[in-house]
């Protein structure tokens, strides 16, 4: 087969080619060097530009690869015996970015070993070595989490053994003393209780971080008043608040929303405030606020002017692998754990978390969890009446998202995808009436979360009583005054 149907054929084979292309390097000055047509769209240079170079294709390999590949083609001119080698390297093309080629370079030598012809085929590895980096980053970033996972339960147990020496030393002096005071023997009680109640607390805290972390507890976000959430979350904190003299002060505007699980959202804020508390002086305060912080997230601060954190300690905060307890100003000792699961939680639902402490002044910590969109959902056969219904709330509550149902079950459907701020149906509706509306929303809405408005001129006392009975008490008669649906409304919005 003579060169010119090698040619040809590389030539047909090259057609269509997005990441192969072809190249043959005479010698001989006096044949003409051969380039598939698509190299110029593979590396940005023509035929006739690479043939200026002096040493063609390879003038343009990386500096990183240079010296590497210099040498395997010295040896292959040099080296008789040598005719294939296999080369990957970087170059850099036209458009100044890098590309990754993988060449295959066979030479034709003559009866003395000289080099009469080089044949290469070229491939474009690019992606494929973008993804081999990715890889090795993801191998690196699973060893050192590996790494971190070991050294956290290397921590825990540890720290799940350490209270067992108190628990069964004093154990042991109660079971074995019969002589001792009733002052040492609530004392060692005392011990037992405390020890007790930090192994409780670690055990609770890994269970948690861990079901967080394989997805065994889900995250099940609804509408969540941001000021009634805090303080349900802090409740259980009065005693020791009381104890130490330490004022707990909400500072929180009440037609502020959040998306978020109650229960998940409730434990973070109530770890960050119970740290708040345990490392404040008695007769200090602990504040609490909250506003929107960028489109779509609101911001918690929780702010106390207790011992603070000192930098070594701050660079351990919320992570695994490090162990930071600090006495509380009562001498008491956390799990450790407390933080860590915040974080968890925290990037569960989309925010983040962040903070600032000075040792002897206190600390101040920031959460951010998404807003709740406020959506007013209007359950209306009647077009006109829709429209008053928007009107009003677009010029007196311009912060509402409108959605619409014409009767009913389009309501419900549209529940499956929204979890509106308020709802206003009308009671004599098509299909379903409002009082069916209402217990199907609220078999959903088992919390009863969402408020509901009902506007009829057909209410009668034993209708009305059967809406009491299902939790809705805001009712409008028609023909409606426009002033007491909209005060009507932001009571509904604002009763916390």
């Amino acid at each position: 087969m003579d060169n010119l149907l090698d040619i040809n054929t590389l030539s047909y084979f090259s057609e269509g080619l997005n990441d192969i292309f072809f190249i043959i390097d005479f010698v001989d000055n006096e044949k003409q060097n051969y380039y598939s047509e698509n190299i110029k769209k593979i590396i940005g240079y023509s035929p006739e530009e690479l043939d200026k170079l002096p040493d063609k294709i390879h003038s343009l390999v990386d500096s990183r690869d240079y010296n590497k590949i210099r040498d395997i083609l010295v040896e292959l001119e040099s080296n008789t015996h040598l005719n294939y080698v296999t080369l990957e390297y970087r170059i850099k093309p036209k458009n100044d970015s890098t590309i990754w080629l993988r060449e295959f370079l066979k030479v034709v030598r003559d009866n003395e070993g000289n080099i009469l012809e080089k044949h290469s085929v070229l491939f474009n590895i690019t992606s494929l070595k973008e993804r081999e980096f990715e890889l090795e980053k993801e191998n690196e970033a699973l060893k050192e989490l590996n790494a971190t996972k070991d050294k956290f339960i290397s921590i825990v147990s540890h720290d799940l053994r350490a209270p067992f020496t108190t628990l069964l030393g004093f154990t042991e002096i109660l079971l074995n003393e019969k002589e001792l005071s009733e002052e040492e023997r609530n004392e060692y009680l005392k011990y037992i209780y405390e020890a007790s109640k930090t192994e409780l607390n670690l055990i609770n805290c890994l269970l948690d971080w861990s079901r967080l972390q394989t997805g065994k507890i889900k995250v099940e976000p609804t509408r969540l008043n941001v000021k009634t959430t805090v303080a349900n979350a802090i409740i259980s904190l009065t005693p020791i608040s009381v104890r130490k003299n330490i004022e707990i002060k909400i500072d929180i505007q009440p037609n502020l929303f959040m998306y978020a699980d109650e229960r998940l959202i409730g434990q973070a804020i109530l770890n960050l405030v119970s740290n708040a508390v345990r490392f404040s002086h008695p007769g200090k305060e602990v504040n609490i606020h909250s506003q929107r912080f960028k489109e779509g997230m609101i911001e918690i601060v929780i702010v106390d002017q207790g011992t603070g954190i000192s930098e070594e300690g701050q660079d351990k905060l919320f992570r695994i692998d490090q162990k930071f307890i600090t006495p509380s100003t009562e001498g008491d000792k956390g799990s450790g754990l407390g933080l860590t699961l915040v974080k968890e939680i925290i990037n569960k639902h989309g925010g983040d978390i962040w903070f600032y402490s000075k040792v002897g002044e206190g600390s101040e910590f920031h959460i951010t969890v998404p807003e709740a969109k406020n959506i007013l959902l209007i359950v209306e056969d009647d077009e006109s009446v829709i429209s008053l219904y928007k009107k009003l709330v677009e010029n007196n509550l311009p912060f509402f998202e409108i959605k619409t149902a014409a009767n009913g079950y389009d309501a419900i459907t549209l529940l499956k995808n929204i979890m509106p701020t308020i709802i206003i149906t009308d009671h004599d509706m098509p299909l379903m009436n409002g009082t069916q509306f209402v217990e199907a929303v609220y078999k959903r809405d088992v919390n009863r979360s969402i408020p509901i408005i009902v506007i009829s001129a057909k209410l009668d006392d034993d209708i009305i009583k059967t809406y009491a009975k299902l939790g809705v008490n805001k009712i409008v008669s028609k023909p409606i005054n426009t002033q007491e649906l909209i005060n009507t409304i932001k009571e509904s919005l604002f009763q916390y």
